[in-house]
């Protein structure tokens, strides 16, 4: 009997050990992204950074006294002090006023570049990799073209053609990372495009565009997502090598890669009008570097085992 009694303890106890079990609710997605986000501190240096560039562009006015067009001829090439932060440079304007708004200035550029290069690119490696055939084999073409050109070169290719302003530099840079971003689509689309899920909504009647837009496409998004975050920092690179050649933002605008060519001549005698855009320009690359590294490692399921 006690030998009996001791069983059904145990069963009771392991029954109520899986009743808990059962209860306890899974995390949800966006909670479970959210906490490994910010489990990665390489991730979170770059937000950091980021947000701390985004703060300095939005609130510029009210950061300094001087405008970024201010030109005190009497103050060229002062050394960083109180007065002025970090200096200023031969036209006697303050550099941490223009920084500041130059953060402002390449950080829309990375926004708008980017926010192009993926409509067009995700829109056109959509149609490649879902229909394929010749249409894939057209696409797949102008992508190779625009592929087999450095991205500088090609960008300072359609500037030359358009205009230098800043702008066509947009343009121009959009157009360098279409083909990036349609080529990762589109191996993506033609991974997906045979899986059950896929089938079974062509066995429903569904049009080829419901399918595209309501089943391929989210769970393409987060090659995409990590793309599109690195190429935030690469566009706003090529900004700069476009503004330091005379062909991106003109003067009087703020530009980073303008200020480094315009204070190339006093290297020597004023190296601080050449280091701190320069140091700009890297951290919120690198800023944007590390989040999609980060956001790689969160979202791609081989990474994360």
């Amino acid at each position: 009997m006690k030998i009996k009694e001791k069983d059904e303890n145990l069963i009771l106890a392991t029954n109520n050990n899986l009743i808990v079990e059962d209860d306890s609710k899974p995390e949800s997605p966006v909670k479970d992204f959210f906490n490994q986000l910010r489990k990665n501190r390489f991730a979170m240096i770059g937000i950091i950074i980021i947000i701390f560039f985004v703060l300095l562009g939005l609130f510029a006015p009210l950061l300094t006294p001087y405008g970024y067009k201010e030109q005190v001829l009497s103050d060229r090439l002062l050394p960083p002090s109180s007065e002025h932060l970090f200096g200023t440079d031969n036209l006697g304007r303050d550099i941490f006023t223009r920084i500041a708004y130059g953060a402002r200035l390449s950080l829309q550029i990375g926004f708008f570049a980017v926010s192009g290069a993926l409509f067009f690119g995700t829109l056109l490696g959509l149609i490649a990799g879902f229909y394929g055939r010749w249409i894939d084999m057209v696409i797949s073409r102008i992508f190779d073209i625009l592929l087999a050109f450095p991205s500088i070169l090609l960008a300072i290719s359609v500037v030359a053609i358009l205009g230098a302003s800043l702008q066509n530099a947009l343009i121009a840079i959009a157009i360098v990372n279409v083909p990036i971003f349609g080529r990762l689509v589109r191996s993506q689309v033609i991974s997906l495009r045979e899986e059950e899920f896929v089938m079974a909504a062509r066995a429903q009647g569904l049009k080829n565009g419901r399918i595209i837009f309501h089943h391929i496409l989210p769970n393409s998004l987060a090659p995409i997502i990590v793309q599109s975050t690195l190429g935030f920092g690469t566009a706003i690179l090529d900004a700069a090598g476009l503004g330091f050649l005379g062909l991106g933002a003109q003067p009087p605008a703020p530009e980073w890669g303008k200020m480094l060519a315009d204070s190339r001549e006093f290297i020597q005698i004023a190296p601080w009008t050449l280091i701190i855009p320069g140091l700009a320009i890297m951290l919120v690359v690198l800023g944007f570097n590390l989040i999609g590294d980060g956001l790689r490692d969160i979202l791609d399921p081989k990474m994360k085992n």
